[in-house]
């Protein structure tokens, strides 16, 4: 008798190369242009507060698996991923002591207590900055910076989308190419759009919903925001705050974003939605990162009504 058995796994089927490891480090990679500049931007209190960050999240990470007795995961670099994203998301001029309660709470909090990575129902990184604003909002709004490669008034704690909030003229191109205040991540849209092109480009995200995201902010500006078809404040608010940083690198995370593509539709249009009314009518002129974590508590309910019938059920029976 052949004793040669078939080993058939579960489906779906799927032969790819990518890993968590490769995709995290591509991520990272694509965010390279984007911190080098916050960087030279902010100076060295910015360097530390990131590597600080980092080196929290690893920590905390191994320190979790270790004495709970799991696998250690820490080389697949999703914890260092998840730091960076922090800091990227922290005002440059932070204590030091704030990178380090932001990384134990995305890491311990947000991802490890709910079962590690694949089983957190938020952005760690976006819930442990909505935890950080919560807390310390005077340090978290304070975007005044003193850096080397600082060329806006560092006396001032305004951001442009604040000074827009407030009725003031800002520069649209010193918002494109980064020269703003802000956090230590987010200023420059067009180095963050040279890295989300990159994700595209190698196919570690789907267009779906960062141009569902961005357009549907673009179409709630235009009818919402008081000023009519004015594209030079449609740029303020795709050019300002958050929106390149959440919309390429957060609201794109496989875990907390929908798998099925029309899913990842509604989950953009959402975004569009929640990101208008806070950043119009809310109390803050951002809303980026309330707006994903929000979304990522819906995630479960899109999915359920967007999920594709089984093939040959949900048609309708012969007459």
């Amino acid at each position: 008798m052949n004793e040669q058995l078939y080993h058939v796994s579960a489906n779906p089927h799927v032969r790819d190369k990518a890993s968590t490891k490769s995709i995290m480090f591509d991520v990272i990679l694509a965010l390279m242009p984007a911190t080098v500049f916050g960087f030279w931007n902010f100076g060295g209190r910015a360097i530390v507060n990131t590597i600080l960050s980092v080196l929290v999240c690893v920590v905390s990470e191994y320190a979790w698996q270790h004495f709970m007795h799991k696998k250690i995961t820490t080389g697949d670099f999703s914890a260092a991923l998840t730091g960076l994203l922090l800091a990227l998301n922290l005002p440059p001029e932070v204590p030091f002591w704030i990178p380090v309660i932001g990384g134990l709470f995305a890491i311990i909090v947000v991802k490890q207590v709910f079962g590690g990575l694949g089983q957190n129902f938020m952005n760690p990184a976006l819930g442990a900055r909505c935890f950080l604003l919560i807390s310390f909002a005077g340090i978290m709004t304070n975007f005044s910076s003193q850096g080397p490669g600082t060329v806006f008034d560092a006396t001032t704690s305004a951001t442009p989308l604040a000074a827009l909030k407030a009725g003031e003229a800002v520069d649209i191109q010193a918002m494109f190419l980064g020269n703003t205040a802000g956090t230590v991540g987010e200023t420059s849209a067009l180095l963050l759009m040279i890295g989300g092109a990159y994700l595209l480009i190698k196919r570690i995200i789907s267009w779906r919903i960062p141009v569902c995201y961005i357009g549907t902010l673009s179409l709630f500006v235009l009818l919402f925001g008081g000023h009519g078809f004015d594209m030079y404040y449609l740029a303020a608010h795709l050019f300002g705050g958050g929106l390149m940083l959440g919309a390429f690198f957060m609201a794109t995370d496989y875990v907390t974003s929908p798998i099925t593509p029309r899913g990842q539709i509604v989950f953009g249009i959402l975004l569009g939605i929640f990101t208008g009314i806070f950043r119009l009518f809310g109390g803050s002129s951002e809303g980026v990162s309330y707006a994903i974590i929000f979304c990522n508590l819906l995630v479960p309910l899109i999915e359920r009504f967007t999920i594709p019938a089984a093939f040959g059920k949900g048609g309708k029976k012969d007459e």
